[in-house]
């Protein structure tokens, strides 16, 4: 209770638009200082149609290629690197106000895809929770909700367990790892609908993956994926090197 009454008192007392996201000088009127806006990456050139991850050629970039997804397409609009990757660890860290940050430029990149009928966010064990004072994919549910006026589902998907670390793991490893981790509670409210499911970041798509199965199983139409970033495609480097950027 107090680490979540903190939280509220320091987004009470260093709102929005007043200072810099990243280097904390007083910007009023804009998330970034010229400086620090340069560092952010926009996920805005060549893009894989279907994971939406940065690639060289706007094509489907091998690994989906050779697994394709289950949800029909992913968007990101910033690359993890730099300055997004900074913003996205604050994120996690305690500076909850970055939802709506990242809700804006989320909903700029929903434009053209179907609207969805929910909204549903990868779900946090109870352990998780209590260790940060909140499930920052929720927050961000929650703010993507209130910009393109679609409702969240909370709890529509628990997990279950808890999972070990994917970084070394293989793909099939992976699958194994998050294999029944996940459980549908409101079925009803997912039959023959259209799904946003919300994460803070895209890597290998493996947990996306999973809830998109369990979502579909649970009689959704359709799953769609959007985070706040994404890793760069990068075909020279295996699954475990792309895992070993990502914090856990």
């Amino acid at each position: 209770m107090l680490k979540s009454f903190l939280k509220d008192l320091r987004e009470s007392l260093f709102p929005l638009d007043y200072t810099c996201d990243l280097c904390g000088v007083e910007t009023f009127g804009t998330n970034l200082c010229p400086d620090c806006a340069k560092t952010v990456i926009l996920n805005d050139k060549a893009t894989c149609p279907v994971c939406g991850r940065r690639t060289v050629h706007s094509e489907i970039c091998v690994e989906c290629k050779a697994s394709l997804p289950r949800f029909k397409r992913a968007v990101s609009p910033l690359v993890y690197a730099d300055g997004g990757e900074k913003l996205v660890k604050k994120f996690k860290d305690g500076n909850a106000y970055l939802k709506e940050y990242f809700a804006t430029l989320i909903a700029e990149k929903l434009n053209g895809l179907p609207k969805p009928d929910c909204i549903v966010c990868v779900p946090a064990t109870a352990k998780t929770v209590r260790e940060r004072g909140y499930n920052q994919s929720l927050l961000l549910a929650k703010a993507i909700s209130s910009k393109i006026s679609a409702p969240v589902i909370r709890d529509a998907v628990i997990k279950v367990r808890d999972t070990s670390s994917q970084k070394s793991l293989s793909r099939k490893e992976r699958e194994a790892n998050l294999y029944g981790a996940f459980k549908v509670k409101k079925h009803s409210e997912l039959k023959g609908k259209t799904v946003l499911l919300v994460d803070d970041i895209l890597t290998t798509g493996s947990t996306a993956n999973e809830l998109t199965r369990v979502i579909l199983n649970a009689g959704a139409k359709e799953v769609y994926l959007a985070t706040a970033a994404s890793v760069e495609y990068e075909p020279k480097l295996t699954v475990n090197e792309i895992l070993t950027k990502i914090p856990f």
